[in-house]
């Protein structure tokens, strides 16, 4: 047992079976899965997404793709937060008490031989496939004389006009280089003065991955439609490199060198009754174009030289060099997987209506029962239907949504404004702090203020993450609330890639909840209790602890305990802790954790009977579901809040109570009982921090669960208006 922690903790001794273990040993740094080595291997996963062979290879470039994305984020949020514990010192440490150098040393240890994975899985195994596929990424030198000369004339006519090269000479300082930009270090060897270096930015109103057009004496390509006929392409900085004597003539090019800067992109707003919230935020999103770097990427054909000069620049260290084998920046590589090649990607599906909401009058269906939906595999087009229908709905009076992250070209937002215009009392919370979708939300927000909107920017010091829409109708009996509550973002986009449940409900204590919360969130209120909610900051790390304790005390006193938890991340110590004890009772617990997972399972004595697993597969499993077997009388909780500091102290979260005991058991017979049966995205925990792969026993074939999900779409939902 004590090498399973080596080198992880010099906190007290690990654990043994032996000594068994007393309650103040919860303590024990031991116990806890570093976070940031955890979201590693979390991503790791994902890249394993991408090596699989059976899944066909546009599939596998977009899991490609998406790692690289993830490792950008990460480097500007959480690595850059750790580099900047270093220089401020560290004042708490995270419960496996790892230092930040400690962390960063790791880190990097583990990253490397990562990374080469990923390259090795683009260079050596997706690339060639894709060119037996015919779809090819051409080095410049490889594509043909004919095709090159119209790719030269696209370079004058589209590429050359926006090209900015910067001069680095004693009257031009090194200029500011932007965030996650692709740059050629272009070296000019002047007789008169030597060798001169300038900075030439790639640039982002182009594709990185231009289609190749084919044969001689074309006119101008079309170079997107060919390229979509085709699928051959060239590097965007390829083209720009080849035709760099344009750019200086007169100048013999002695050489450039590709690289990009990644910098701390987490925006500081100062916050104060004062200040103005949307200026706070455009302020900041300037300032993350340039905020502190903390890495540098290169390619091996960089000298010594060139490489010494950016570092001195950039004001980094070797450390914070990672290379890689020829072109940067492989998240764009998510281009590729857009083509239009149905043979290499998976089989489409079209989403089930909920057929209760397509009638003549979905809120005679809501008003009948709960109704759950399951997206993508149910389509999300009823709800956006839902809010436009309300728009229009003479008899209702009024409409209140938040918006966390909406995306561009949104009916649901265009739906508000027409609800507005209608005469509608609208209220929007528009979340302007959602992580690099600030921009958009800015956009959205003017545009329904300029709709006659009352539109409310959040909490100070908070993000409002919780999903809820309420809408207030005038019938027969009186006023009635409709809601509708998820665990996902009201995106149209989104709900077609991502997991989520929502649920539609007039249940009166929970639309009262609802409205209350709203309240809150645009007026001022010291509400900290709710009748059927359970709300962040507030109540919900308390209500979730004790009915964890719960569970365990009547595990011990009669058995029959049951925790199931599905998660994004498992990070609060509280909880964690909770549940070691629940573990310790004895209560058979299983925990499916996408990403990052700080609780050990397995332990001798602590958490034997906690299993935990990740499912990475088709779609991003997004839900969160909270349940408890509770003697019989069995509690089920979804919403947005995964267990984690963020989500339970500093955003506005909520988990809603599926209270219709056919929609619970949909849920937890049909949706989770797939899941946690999973033998082809599904991976395990084990107590050394690595994940193993379950997978089908011989002579049985692997279980899909997305394949089953959409194999038997609405299966949750056969007894839609079902008891109240």
């Amino acid at each position: 047992m004590a090498k399973i922690f080596e080198g992880e903790s010099k906190g007290k001794e690990p654990l043994s079976p032996e000594k068994g273990v007393e309650k103040a040993l919860f303590r024990d740094r031991a116990l806890f899965f570093n976070r940031e080595l955890s979201w590693l291997a979390f991503n790791s996963r994902v890249l394993d997404e991408a090596l699989r062979e059976e899944t066909p290879l546009l599939e596998r470039v977009k899991f490609l793709s998406i790692f690289f994305a993830n490792l950008d984020e990460f480097f500007m949020i959480r690595v850059s937060g750790l580099h900047r514990q270093v220089e401020m010192g560290a004042l708490v440490l995270p419960p496996d008490g790892m230092t930040p150098v400690r962390q960063l040393a790791l880190l990097r240890q583990r990253l490397v031989p990562l990374l080469d994975r990923a390259y090795g899985c683009w260079r050596e195994v997706l690339l060639p496939g894709l060119a037996g596929r015919k779809v090819r990424l051409l080095e410049y030198a490889d594509v043909d004389e004919g095709a090159r000369r119209l790719l030269e004339g696209y370079f004058r006519r589209e590429i050359f006009p926006i090209l900015t090269p910067q001069a680095v000479d004693p009257g031009r300082p090194f200029p500011l280089i932007s965030n996650l930009s692709v740059n050629l270090l272009v070296v000019l060897d002047d007789s008169a003065v030597g060798k001169r270096y300038v900075r030439l930015k790639i640039p982002r109103v182009i594709s990185r991955l231009l289609p190749i057009p084919f044969g001689r004496g074309e006119a101008s390509p079309a170079l997107a439609e060919r390229g979509r006929a085709r699928g051959d392409f060239v590097w965007l900085e390829d083209i720009v490199a080849a035709n760099l004597q344009s750019l200086f003539p007169g100048h013999r090019i002695e050489g450039a060198y590709p690289f990009r800067v990644t910098r701390n992109a987490d925006m500081e707003l100062q916050e104060d009754e004062g200040s103005d919230l949307l200026t706070a935020v455009q302020v900041g999103l300037e300032q993350r174009r340039f905020g502190p770097s903390v890495r540098l990427e290169v390619t091996p054909a960089m000298p010594e030289a060139e490489l010494q000069f950016l570092l001195s620049r950039l004001e980094l260290t070797p450390f914070q060099i990672y290379r890689a084998p020829d072109h940067l920046d492989l998240a764009s590589l998510s281009r590729l997987a857009r083509l239009e090649r149905p043979d290499l990607k998976d089989e489409p599906f079209l989403p089930l209506p909920a057929r209760s909401l397509c009638g003549d009058d979905p809120f005679g269906a809501v008003a009948e029962g709960d109704i759950l939906l399951y997206h993508p595999y149910d389509s999300f087009v009823p709800v956006v239907d839902l809010i436009r229908r309300a728009a229009k709905d003479p008899d209702v009076l009024a409409i209140k949504m938040t918006l966390y992250r909406v995306g561009p070209g949104s009916p649901l937002v265009e739906a508000l404004m027409e609800a507005r215009t209608m005469g509608k009392q609208v209220t929007a919370l528009v979340e302007l702090k959602a992580r690099f979708d600030e921009e958009h939300n800015i956009s959205w927000a003017r545009a329904l203020e300029q709709a006659g909107v009352h539109v409310v920017y959040g909490l100070v010091g908070l993000k409002t993450h919780a999903k809820m829409c309420l809408i207030i109708r005038r019938e027969e009996e009186g006023l009635r609330s409709y809601v509708h509550l998820g665990t996902g973002n009201y995106n149209h986009v989104t709900t077609t890639l991502y997991s989520d449940f929502a649920l539609l409900s007039v249940r009166e204590e929970l639309a009262a909840d609802v409205a209350d919360l709203f309240n809150a969130l645009t007026g001022y209120s010291r509400k900290k209790e709710y009748r059927r909610l359970l709300v962040a900051p507030g109540n919900m790390r308390e209500a979730l602890v004790s009915r964890i304790a719960r569970e365990a005390e009547q595990h011990r006193l009669q058995g029959g305990g049951r925790i199931v938890m599905k998660m994004n991340q498992l990070v609060d110590r509280a909880c964690i802790e909770a549940l070691y004890e629940a573990s310790r009772a004895g209560v058979p617990i299983d925990l499916q954790v996408r990403g990052i997972c700080c609780l050990r399972p397995g332990l001798a004595g602590v958490s034997e009977t906690i299993r935990v697993t990740s499912l990475v597969g088709r779609f991003l499993e997004h839900s969160r579901l909270y349940y408890f077997r509770n003697g019989g009388d069995e509690e089920l909780f979804m919403g947005s809040a995964d267990l984690m500091p963020r989500n339970l102290d500093r955003r506005v979260e909520i988990l809603f109570p599926v209270e219709s005991p056919s929609v619970r058991k949909a849920i937890m017979e049909t949706v989770m009982a797939a899941h946690l049966d999973d033998t082809k995205g599904l991976s395990r925990l084990l107590p050394d921090g690595s994940y193993e792969r379950i997978l089908p026993s011989p002579g049985e074939a692997p279980f899909d669960s997305h394949s089953w999900m959409i194999a038997h779409r609405g299966a949750w939902r056969q007894n839609e208006g079902g008891e109240r």
